[in-house]
């Protein structure tokens, strides 16, 4: 199995659904109001409260989020940790965009977006965690 790949599958979420998926990781269970203000904040627009809610319920239903319903109000917070739906989608990326090829990945990666010195040696030491675990 790739080391790209996740053990279960994670529905694939759009664009607007990882966004409130990441304001879930970084903020931690919330409120549809909370998710409104930090999609606005984020995009520096208006966000209707009804769109809003409507997004949280397909993703509930989708199985991205779980609610506490024995609140008011309501409670999101994601059902899949987010190195697991980062996984699953790098993997799809990974497969449709790469033929799955690793090092095209990498490559591009790297070619797109200067990395820190530091982010190099964690990759490094990646590499040589994953030959040493070969060996």
């Amino acid at each position: 199995m790739s080391l790209l790949r996740a053990k279960h599958t994670v529905p694939k979420p759009t664009n607007s659904e990882v966004s409130i998926l990441r304001i879930l990781w970084r903020d931690g269970p919330s409120t549809v109001r909370h998710i409104r203000e930090a999609l606005e904040a984020e995009r520096k627009s208006t966000v209707g409260h009804t769109t809003a809610l409507k997004l949280v319920q397909i993703m509930c239903d989708k199985g991205l989020l779980d609610r506490d319903d024995t609140s008011r109000p309501q409670v999101f917070r994601p059902r899949i940790a987010e190195q697991e739906t980062q996984r699953q989608i790098v993997s799809d990326v990974l497969d449709r965009v790469f033929g799955g090829s690793t090092k095209k990945l990498v490559l591009q990666l790297l070619g797109i977006k200067r990395a820190s010195h530091a982010e190099i040696r964690e990759v490094e030491e990646l590499l040589d965690r994953i030959e040493k675990e070969r060996h």
